[in-house]
């Protein structure tokens, strides 16, 4: 059998392809090496940008391999360091994430977007949490998409399991982006690029900023940056990066980040 994600890198760029016909449906075994996979990027300063898409032009991801759960995969077995997906629950992923999304994001595979920080669907796109009709939990939807996006939609699509298409989800502020289908990788490696010159130390402390302070209160949290009492945070202001920033304004050129 080949394997269930396909990676390149390019220039500071990680490309994860969820590759598993027919519906690029992740099981216990695929959800493992997800999890290291995203571990290995967390972990190497060279890797600035991850990208998250679905192999073929029908699934972005199916979710949860119900095959593989009639076959013995537990609902509540090892999913990982990453939680399911390997990017869920992956403590201290500090980067940018894109998804790509190609097609249709069912359950898991809606949740997996959820969990990246910015999403591009092309226009064949669309996404679903039909747990409900199988009698159970959409989890991280639960708790995310409320947040996410108007409290009565998020409600009628967890409710009722239907279908949203790219450009609803665009509306209501799910999606960054809808391209034509042949051009979304080509769009995402754009906007990764950009992301990669950027200055790494930063979005590390925004990811943690916005991770841990989600249910703090406004002034307790900027009290906490502040006393620079997060460490992504307190390792930005003693850097050369910081300086640079300062240094590249006031030339007028462009900055030149090292990531320390």
């Amino acid at each position: 059998m080949s394997d269930p994600i396909r990676t390149r890198c390019d220039s500071g760029i990680l490309e994860v392809t969820l590759d598993r016909p027919k519906a690029n449906a992740i099981d216990l075994a695929t959800s493992r090496l997800m999890g290291e996979t995203f571990k290995a990027f967390r972990d190497d300063p060279a890797l600035r940008v991850a990208i998250v898409t679905g192999a073929g032009d029908r699934f972005f991801c199916a979710g949860w391999d119900l095959k593989a759960a009639a076959d013995g995969d537990a609902v509540d077995g090892d999913y990982g360091c990453g939680g399911f997906g390997g990017i869920q629950e992956l403590p201290g992923l500090n980067k940018p994430l894109i998804a790509a999304v190609n097609g249709m994001a069912v359950g898991g595979g809606f949740e997996l977007a959820l969990s990246c920080d910015l999403i591009l669907a092309s226009h064949t796109a669309s996404f679903a949490l039909p747990e409900i009709r199988a009698g159970t939990l959409a989890d991280a939807a639960s708790i995310k998409l409320p947040k996410r996006m108007p409290f009565h939609v998020a409600m009628e699509l967890l409710f009722t399991g239907r279908f949203m298409d790219a450009e609803e989800a665009h509306r209501w502020g799910i999606v960054n982006e809808v391209v034509e289908p042949g051009k979304l990788l080509d769009r995402a490696w754009e906007l990764a690029r950009l992301l990669a010159n950027g200055p790494p130390l930063v979005f590390a402390a925004i990811k943690e900023v916005v991770r841990e302070t989600e249910d703090m209160r406004a002034q307790d949290a900027l009290s906490r940056v502040g006393k620079r009492q997060f460490p992504t945070v307190d390792r930005l202001y003693d850097s050369e990066d910081q300086l640079e920033g300062s240094r590249a304004f006031a030339e007028k050129r462009d900055p030149v980040w090292k990531g320390r």
